[in-house]
Formats: structure tokens, C-alpha cells, sequence
């Protein structure tokens, strides 16, 4: 069976769970551990950023990388269109949203997380202690803005990104107003990016993720519950109805188990 190292709150490894459960192919999450199981990450597959995909004695990182395995290994409902017009934009909107959306969520889940005493202990996994919940949800935002300002994720960081990001949301909304997917009439790795990495926007309504159940369908005030970006929030739960496995169906749990341990992303 396929194996695939990740952490439950990664996008990217979103991304993969995504492409996997498209394909129908069985495999089995094992949850990475911050720190020292990441240690054991880089000794299999010389990098510590999840995900990683292992099929057999194959070991394959990057997300965009293992897409490309699949559709080699299994090539039963490609990802990647044959047409070259049609191959050439989902691979350029998959880049772009590995780049723009990928990176820019993850700052402004942080400023949410700053800013919200109660979203940030709600997503702490469901097996954390009362009093680490406690200690987490008493930290003034004021300290969590300076260690933001240490990696690049700072005020003014995170406020760029939501612009950013707003502007994002729009022009997808406007290519979806009369198309079903991004590139053709049929999903691609490009819509399966897209939505995947929007994880972290707006967690998804169904039971998909290791989450408790308060947090499904939440996200980050003023992107995931503005009316302008309602047409894509509902293709993308259009896409997860169709394509998406619910956790009781797709995954098996690995040696760590598939609750999260971690909020830090990849």
C-alpha cells in the first residue's frame, strides 16, 4: 500500500490526499512528528518537508513531483492533460498556486491565529491538554506578532498576503462563473492544487480532515465568509463531494496515528 508521510494541517499534503483519492488509489497516512520524526523524514527522502509518497522502495517528495509519479505509475484518470494548450495551463496554474496560495495562507492563518484567542486553541488537535490550551490561548497577540515578525510574518506581511489573496480568490471565482473546472471539462491537477491549498483559507464542511468538527466549513474571517468568493468556495465543495474520501473510507492510520500534531505547516 501507498504510504504518505504528512502532517493532517498541510496544505500540500492536502493537495496529494486530493490526487490520491481522485485516482482511487489506497493508502496509508502516517502522521510526521515536528521535530524528530522530521529528522527521520530527511534519512528516507533527504528533505524534511511533507509530503512524502513512498510506493514500495520508491521514495517521492514534493507535491507537484509525486503528481507526476502517479500519473506515470497510474495512469488511470490522468492528471495531466495529453492536449499541449491544455497541459501547459494546468501546469502553469498549478504553479501558481503552489507559489501564491501556498505560501500566502499560511501567513494569513497566522495573523488570524494572532488575532483570535478562539481559533487558535480550537485548532489545536483534539488530544491536547486543558492546560497547554490554557497556556496557547493566553499568549497576548502582541507576542505572537513579534515572533511572526522574526520569519517573515509580521503585520504588514500577513495584510499583504490577505490583499493578495483577495484578489486571488476574485479571479478564481470569475473563471469558475460558467466552467466546472479550470482547465477543460474535465478535473485536473490544477483544480486539485487550487483546492488543496486552500485548505487553510477555509477548512472544508465534510468530514475529510482530522479536525474537530467546529472547525469544518471555518476560516479566515474577511476571505472564507465573503459573499464575492461564494462561487469558488462552492466549486470547491463541489469537487470534494465528487472526488474526496471522507477519513472513514480513504486512509488507514499510520504508526503515529492521524490526529495532527502540529499547526506549523510543512
Amino acid at each position: 500500500m501507498l504510504e504518505l508521510y504528512q502532517f493532517e494541517l498541510s496544505h500540500y499534503s492536502e493537495k496529494v490526499r486530493l490526487l490520491l483519492d481522485y485516482k482511487g488509489l489506497p493508502y496509508r497516512k502516517i502522521e510526521v512528528t515536528p521535530g524528530v520524526g522530521q529528522v527521520e523524514l530527511f534519512r528516507m527522502s533527504g528533505q524534511r518537508q511533507v509530503p512524502v509518497l513512498k510506493d514500495g522502495n520508491t521514495v517521492i517528495a514534493d507535491s507537484t513531483a509525486i503528481a507526476k509519479y502517479l500519473d506515470k505509475q497510474y495512469p488511470d484518470r490522468p492528471l495531466i492533460p495529453i492536449d499541449p494548450k491544455q497541459k501547459g495551463l494546468c501546469l502553469l496554474i498549478e504553479a501558481w498556486a503552489d507559489e501564491s496560495i501556498g505560501s500566502k495562507s499560511r501567513k494569513v492563518l497566522f495573523g488570524a491565529l494572532s488575532q483570535n484567542q478562539n481559533f487558535r486553541t480550537s485548532i489545536l488537535p483534539s488530544n491536547t491538554p486543558d492546560a497547554l490550551k490554557t497556556l496557547v490561548g493566553a499568549l497576548p497577540g502582541e507576542v505572537l506578532n513579534l515572533l511572526g515578525l522574526g520569519v517573515g510574518y509580521g503585520p504588514d506581511a500577513v495584510q499583504a498576503a490577505t490583499e493578495d489573496l483577495q484578489q486571488d480568490l476574485e479571479s478564481l471565482s470569475l473563471l469558475l462563473l460558467e466552467s466546472p473546472y479550470l482547465v477543460g471539462d474535465y478535473p485536473t491537477l490544477a483544480d486539485f492544487a487550487v483546492a488543496g491549498l486552500s485548505m487553510l483559507i477555509k477548512f472544508p464542511s465534510g468530514p475529510y480532515l482530522d479536525l474537530p468538527e467546529t472547525l469544518r466549513g471555518k476560516g479566515i474571517p474577511g476571505l472564507a465568509d465573503r459573499s464575492a468568493y461564494e462561487t469558488f468556495f462552492n466549486w470547491r465543495d463541489r469537487l470534494y463531494a465528487d472526488y474526496r474520501k471522507p477519513l472513514s473510507a480513504n486512509t488507514t492510520a499510520g504508526a503515529t496515528g492521524s490526529t495532527p500534531t502540529s499547526i506549523e505547516i510543512d
